[in-house]
């Protein structure tokens, strides 16, 4: 079962997983992190930020984000490449050799999702992956109906994914309709897995993914299978748990020495 972990707010939230990961990148300079876009992972990297500020040094960390546009330039603002660098690279110091985002080029865009997963092979595996949740319940780009054992590949996007993300564009038009994500698979690989839910517009499917049936109609419950969730959310995220009392009281309860 996901440990729930209930902060009062997004900084709360931030603060708490980059705590650990702080530790974490302490204990081992060369961690390798799961990165994600979109709002919800910013309260994370703005307090790394400030972790580095303080002295926590990133710069042999790798990062490896789970998902790309597919023909996006990677100059675009809105490109996953670009997000991450600015989000998280630049803030935090990491050395750009080191963070790796998915190809999302129409050029080669067949292998796209064989490279990506020799990268991560190689690199030994994700020590910590960050993960949001839509609100169809997709977690990288996997849509629901997603296979659970499902690698890195080309998927298309739900048109209501396209219209939430429609907010970082212009129009819903500039929004691609192609990715290249993580699969459930390939993110269920990694050791750890730390998903941020905010606001009253994920509860549905958080509460479906942490307390539903598992079902790859909603892909987000795939974390029901592994062995080391954790789950932060705020009051309104948290709202449709109908555990949620259990949550906090052994939240409250935990040892110290096991960590987040």
């Amino acid at each position: 079962m996901a440990e729930i972990v209930l902060a009062k707010d997004r900084n709360e939230a931030g603060a708490i997983v980059a705590d650990h990961i702080a530790g974490l990148v302490s204990a081992n300079p060369e961690t390798v992190l799961g990165v994600a876009t979109g709002s919800t992972p910013l309260p994370v990297y703005e307090a790394l930020a400030a972790q580095a500020a303080a002295g926590v040094d990133f710069s042999h960390v790798s990062a490896y984000a789970l998902d790309e546009y597919v023909g996006l330039p990677v100059e675009h603002p809105e490109s996953y490449r670009s997000v991450i660098t600015h989000e998280f690279q630049d803030r935090v110091g990491a050395d750009p050799s080191r963070v790796h985002v998915p190809d999302g080029a129409l050029a080669g865009i067949e292998t796209a999702g064989e490279r990506y997963e020799a990268l991560l092979a190689a690199s030994g595996g994700v020590d910590l992956q960050i993960l949001g949740i839509g609100t169809t319940g997709h977690i990288g780009f996997n849509e629901p109906g997603s296979s659970f054992g499902s690698l890195t590949r080309v998927k298309t996007l739900t048109e209501q994914t396209r219209i939430d993300n429609a907010r970082f564009f212009d129009s819903l038009d500039q929004v691609p309709i192609h990715c290249v994500t993580q699969g459930l698979g390939t993110i269920l690989r990694a050791r750890h897995l730390v998903l941020l839910a905010f606001g009253e517009g994920k509860a549905e499917a958080l509460a479906a993914s942490v307390e539903g049936p598992v079902s790859s109609s909603m892909p987000g419950s795939a974390i029901q299978l592994h062995p080391h969730v954790t789950v932060v959310v705020d009051e309104a995220a948290a709202s449709r748990l109908r555990n949620m009392d259990y949550y906090r009281w052994a939240y409250d309860h935990k040892p110290a020495w096991q960590g987040l």
